[in-house]
Parts: C-alpha cells; sequence; structure tokens
C-alpha cells in the first residue's frame, strides 16, 4: 500500500505539467506520449520506458487507465477538471506503423488488450508476416486471450501463408528470456563478434 501511495505521489506533478501544457498551449496528450514523458523524466537507465524515450520508440498502451496512472487522473479530475487523453492520436500511429511496414512481426507476450491491439493493427494491412504467441490462456473458454494463430488467420490478422506462426503456452515471464537468448542476443552477439574482427583486419593492414 505505502510502495503504492508512493507511486501515486510521484505522478502527480507529472500530470499536472500535462494539464497546465493542454490549458496553455493547446496540447492534446495521447497514452504514448504520457508514456514518453514518464521515460524522459524518469531519467533512469534501469527503466525501459527512459531507453524507449531516449531512441524515440513509441509505448502504445490503449488501457493507460486500468491502473494507478488513471486512478491519479481520476482523483485529480475533482481539482484540475477537463484533462483530455486522446486515444485516436494512438489507434491511428499504431495502425500507420503497420500498414506502412515492409514486413511485421508479432511477438505478443500475454493477452487481453494487447494481443487484440496489435494483432488488430496489422489487419490494417492484411495480416502480420511472422507470430509469435506467449500465454497461458486456453481456447476453450472462447476468449481472445486464449485463441490460436488459426483465429487470427481466419480474420486476416495474421496472413495466410504465414510461415509457422507460433503459440507457446507457457508463463511469460518465464520463456520469453530464453526466447530473446536464442534469437535476438545470439544475432546481437554474432553481429559485434563480426565487426571486432574487421575493426582488428582494418588496424592490421
Amino acid at each position: 500500500k505505502q510502495w503504492y501511495q508512493r507511486r501515486v505521489r510521484g505522478l502527480l506533478p507529472l500530470l499536472n505539467f500535462m494539464y497546465d501544457e493542454q490549458k496553455e498551449k493547446g496540447k492534446i496528450w495521447s497514452p504514448s506520449k504520457i508514456i514518453s514523458l514518464m521515460g524522459e523524466r524518469i531519467n533512469n537507465e534501469d527503466s525501459v520506458l527512459y531507453w524507449a524515450w531516449k531512441n524515440n520508440i513509441p509505448v502504445f498502451c490503449p488501457a493507460i487507465t486500468d491502473g494507478a496512472v488513471g486512478d491519479v487522473m481520476y482523483f485529480n479530475s475533482y481539482e484540475r477538471e477537463g484533462f483530455i487523453v486522446d486515444l485516436i492520436q494512438d489507434i491511428r500511429g499504431i495502425n500507420r506503423m503497420a500498414v506502412g511496414a515492409e514486413k511485421s512481426g508479432m511477438i505478443i507476450l500475454g493477452g487481453g488488450v494487447i494481443k487484440h491491439h496489435i494483432a488488430n493493427a496489422n489487419l490494417m494491412r492484411n495480416g502480420a508476416d511472422y507470430t509469435v504467441y506467449i500465454n497461458t490462456a486456453q481456447p476453450f473458454d472462447g476468449s481472445d486471450s486464449g485463441a490460436t494463430p488459426d483465429e487470427a488467420v481466419s480474420w486476416g490478422k495474421i496472413k495466410h501463408g504465414c510461415k509457422e506462426p507460433v503459440k507457446i503456452y507457457c508463463e511469460a515471464t518465464l520463456v520469453f528470456p530464453l526466447v530473446v537468448a536464442q534469437t535476438f542476443a545470439k544475432y546481437h552477439r554474432k553481429k559485434m563478434a563480426e565487426h571486432m574482427l574487421t575493426a582488428e583486419k582494418t588496424q592490421d593492414e
């Protein structure tokens, strides 16, 4: 409870700043802009949001009011009424990214809003080219979280002919580090080794 209260108090100055920007400059905030500001203000290299802000990578969160941020917005609205969070900016943003991508791949950890939001963006481009789902949800109850890649193919969220879309039934924080270690990290280490070898050869010459 004390941890939660500290987080709420920490968000208030940020929310007040955004409210003032809206009132004084007419700036309308979207969830991704709010999250970018959080990344900038946190100024902590251990934070994913910090590096997303640093590298200008948008972080979309269509359910941003579901939790502590929404609680702070609710309480603060009684003192500073009229703060606007524009979801349309972000749905345009994520859909444009999908439509404009030469190739699109989905690695979706968990289910619910995030799973459907990402998959639905790929519907706008006639489906993702590559797909990996990682969650514990089962298909028998008809939930979107439990739906298999075949369901997404039927809607056009994954392309027909997509090579081996995969669903891994597992707790995401357990298996995702293993996936990264055997794919992205391995590729990165290989490229770094090649770069160092090239640099050494150049020095020898």
